[in-house]
């Protein structure tokens, strides 16, 4: 068995992508952030991200609550409404994030030989 070295396993870097870094949760910070009002409800995020499973897109947000990056509001009315926005700890994620979707968006065709995979 391979032993790995400590510098490798205490790498902040690594810990703090392992956050956000899934496929979905990006795209769920990012729909979030070019909101124009920055709040969303499930329904709205899982037409944006309609190749999610709704199972799937439940998991994301509520791993994204619990690393403070999506702050999820509740009404007590019935049928219940929940609302998710961006936490100020979300907002400060983004300035960071748009330049690799603007990356991605230049090198797109380099990255993925033009072909989208569903």
């Amino acid at each position: 068995m391979k032993e790995l070295k400590t510098e490798y396993l205490n790498c902040p870097i690594r810990h703090v992508i392992d956050r956000f870094g899934d496929k979905w949760s990006l795209l769920v910070l990012f729909a979030l952030w070019r909101n124009e009002t920055g709040v969303m409800r499930f329904s709205d995020l899982h037409r944006f991200m309609s190749d999610c499973s709704q199972k799937m897109l439940s998991q994301t947000l509520k791993r994204l609550e619990k690393n403070h990056l999506v702050h999820r509001k509740q009404y007590p009315e019935i049928p219940p409404r929940v609302e998710y926005s961006l936490t100020p700890l979300g907002k400060s994620l983004m300035p960071n994030i748009i330049p690799l979707v603007n990356w991605g968006l230049e090198h797109f065709n380099e990255v993925t030989d033009g072909k989208i995979i569903v």
